[in-house]
């Protein structure tokens, strides 16, 4: 299961997303190491492999399964030890079967739990013999380490799952000698039956509080310089260096980026000469070589935040274009910052984010909401 564990490298140009476990590496002694699997189908256990030459490695005993007493084990700059009566329930067929199921769930496609699911829906629609004996091959295709978990249910386990797929009379081949009465059948039709009905009421709940991704389409706030108000500026309307004068402080700016180098600087001059450029760009010029502002790294954001506050309540016309952006994710180009940049996904997005944050400010503040009505 990938969890949390996500990573990726790079190859030829391009993110390969993947996730890692530990394992044994046997050279000469048992080294424990993190066994880091792709979407490409490429393995990496002491370097990277295509999933025949892994499955080699494990029928070798290179990756190893098994954990013989007194061995000496070690795990790099940590540690060293000998085992004493280790235990492992995997085996080289168990492991090569985890390994494929994740490598399927990286690309987004049914993994063994997935097709043995679907082949108990299939069962169901229309329960006959063969269709059980497909369910029945699918549900032990799953690793036996996973099919605990097929279900998600940590009260019944998988018990469902194999009552169905053995059928009334059938042998539990988990408990031999263990046959599956008519009761115990119907039971898990009926648990299925419920499953399905609770699955659909999952996927059509909508959080109380409204949903968790925007419904609206992500925009993109290009980098331009624009050299005067329009009367319909769009989008543009949303950049830091739209002459959009804002009253911060006693002082008036001609544009949000103006405000933000002047008060960047401890230098006076230099603040002035920001205030009153013509040009965003040079009033960052002319504050770039002065002296920032004592923690004006941990300050900055916050700051950002009121100028931005400053410009779409003073501007109600540029608070209708923020506005009309709807829920949509804001993705703001900065060449000049990655942490204010989202530059194509190498920068942080803080002025998209922030921007977000105004925008629900306002919409709280029509909505009669606390301190932003």
């Amino acid at each position: 299961m990938i969890g949390n564990r996500t990573t990726s490298r790079t190859a030829d140009g391009r993110r390969v997303p993947g996730t890692w476990r530990h394992a044994f590496i046997r050279n000469g002694d048992y080294f424990l190491t993190d066994l880091f699997i792709y979407a490409d189908g490429l393995i990496d256990c002491w370097g990277l492999v295509t999933l025949e030459e892994f499955e080699r490695k494990l029928r070798t005993g290179w990756v190893a399964t098994e954990l013989p007493d007194g061995a000496w084990a070690s795990a790099h700059d940590l540690a060293a030890w000998r085992f004493s009566e280790p235990h492992t329930s995997l085996t080289p067929e168990l492991l090569l079967a985890e390994v494929r199921d994740t490598i399927d769930q990286l690309n987004g496609r049914p993994d063994s739990t997935g097709r043995c699911l679907a082949a108990v829906d299939a069962f169901l629609a229309e329960p006959t013999e063969e269709n059980r004996a497909i369910a029945r091959a699918a549900y032990y295709a799953i690793p036996e380490t996973q099919r605990h978990y097929a279900l998600g249910d940590m009260d019944r386990k998988d018990r469902p799952l194999q009552v169905l797929v053995t059928g009334p009379g059938g042998e539990l081949e988990s408990s031999p000698g263990e046959t599956v009465d008519q009761e115990e059948y119907d039971e898990a039709v009926a648990y299925f039956g419920d499953r399905e009905r609770w699955r659909a009421e999952r996927l059509a709940r909508v959080p109380a509080d409204g949903p968790a991704t925007p419904t609206a389409p992500a925009i993109h706030v290009y980098e331009r310089y624009p050299l005067k108000p329009s009367d319909d500026p769009g989008t543009p309307a949303l950049r830091n260096d739209y002459p959009a004068p804002v009253l911060v402080g006693g002082d008036t700016y001609p544009s949000v980026a103006h405000a933000y180098w002047a008060l960047s600087t401890s230098d006076a001059t230099a603040r002035a000469a920001a205030r009153d450029a013509d040009r965003a760009f040079a009033a960052r010029d002319a504050a770039a070589g002065a002296p920032r502002r004592e923690g004006w790294e941990q300050a900055r954001t916050a700051v950002m935040a009121a100028l931005l506050r400053a410009k779409y309540t003073q501007h109600p016309a540029l608070a209708r274009v923020l506005l009309d952006t709807g829920d949509a994710t804001l993705v703001y180009d900065d060449h000049d910052s990655g942490h204010w940049g989202d530059n194509g996904g190498r920068g942080r997005n803080w002025t998209g984010r922030l921007l977000e944050l105004v925008r629900s400010e306002l919409r709280a503040g029509q909505a009669g909401i606390g301190p932003f009505a």
